[in-house]
């Protein structure tokens, strides 16, 4: 019982902070460049995690070889440098809320990517609810009016794909390794790679290179400079705190109760992340943003509860036969 209880204190604890981060990504999306704040965020939470790692590793007796190496750069590419690039990329140009509402859609991505990839077993009821949550996505962009920049929602649902296909391609280490010490190198080895990237950026053929490319936003941006010292506590908290503990909070709140019951917190924050923007950015709640949370959190019940209900349910029943 009083695992139970810790574990839902995590999912609570992680909603919060998960429910903030594209707010404060938002507050200083003036003052940081986004591949700036993506290299920087992911740089210090990968160092909070890696204690944390280690001991997870011990746990699972793992070793580290040349070949983990090789996957947890690939992991890392996906990850920080396209995926949660595009995700920063998103927050800059569009709603803080509308970004937070998309990305919370990438659990329902993950079970599609999981029954391609992994072969593992698709429900009737996951169908429905990424059908009803790409009708929520719809609601929200309302493309009749076309009231929100059409390149920030496509960035943040490219986003939410590409983070949900890289959870898959995780799972392969999680047994391993454990999900903390996947998470911690993914997100070392993603922002070393695109720090590197970012300083061949700021050389004449790298410029020459990327500009060539249309990727011309790699180049000459600053990484250590031009930080203010107000700005601090906000790198702080979105390297440390959500980068870091959130995803501590995020695996222990899975390891005191379960996968199912962890996943409410994407539940629950396209609820409070709206809320937060409003209090925090003055962002206004639509008639359609409502409507699409409504939407998203019907949909996200048709995912979530069958489950919750059937595990609750195994519970049950293994108690009654003890």
């Amino acid at each position: 019982m009083k695992q139970s209880c810790s574990g839902y204190f995590y999912i609570l604890l992680c909603t919060l902070i998960f429910s903030l981060v594209e707010v404060v990504l938002k507050m200083v999306s003036g003052v940081f460049h986004p591949l700036q704040i993506t290299a920087l965020r992911f740089l210090i939470g990968g160092l909070v995690l890696l204690p944390f790692a280690i001991r997870s590793m011990r746990t699972h007796k793992a070793s580290f070889h040349p070949e983990d190496a090789g996957f947890f750069a690939l992991l890392g590419c996906l990850f920080v440098c396209v995926a949660m690039t595009l995700y920063q990329m998103a927050v800059n140009y569009t709603k803080a809320a509308v970004v937070a509402i998309i990305f919370s859609c990438n659990p329902i991505f993950v079970t599609v990517f999981a029954c391609l990839i992994l072969r593992e077993r698709i429900r009737k009821n996951h169908v429905i609810a990424l059908l009803i949550e790409l009708l929520a996505i719809l609601i929200i962009i309302d493309p009749a009016h076309a009231q929100l920049s059409p390149i920030g929602v496509t960035l943040g649902i490219l986003s939410a794909l590409l983070f949900a296909l890289y959870s898959v391609l995780g799972k392969k280490r999680t047994a391993n390794f454990g999900g903390i010490a996947v998470t911690c190198f993914s997100s070392l080895f993603g922002s070393l790679e695109l720090i590197l990237l970012l300083l061949f950026a700021r050389t004449g053929i790298g410029v020459r290179l990327l500009t060539s490319l249309h990727l011309g936003i790699y180049c000459n941006v600053p990484l250590f400079t031009g930080i203010p010292l107000s700005a601090l506590p906000w790198l702080i908290y979105i390297g440390a705190i959500n980068t870091g503990f959130g995803f501590v909070c995020h695996m222990l709140a899975m390891e005191k109760t379960s996968a199912q019951e962890a996943s409410l917190i994407f539940f629950l924050k396209p609820m409070l992340a709206p809320v937060f923007a409003f209090l925090f950015l003055r962002e206004e709640l639509t008639l359609n943003i409502i409507l699409g949370i409504v939407c998203f959190l019907i949909g996200s019940g048709t995912a979530v509860i069958p489950g919750f209900l059937e595990q609750r349910k195994r519970l049950r029943n293994l108690e009654y036969k003890e």
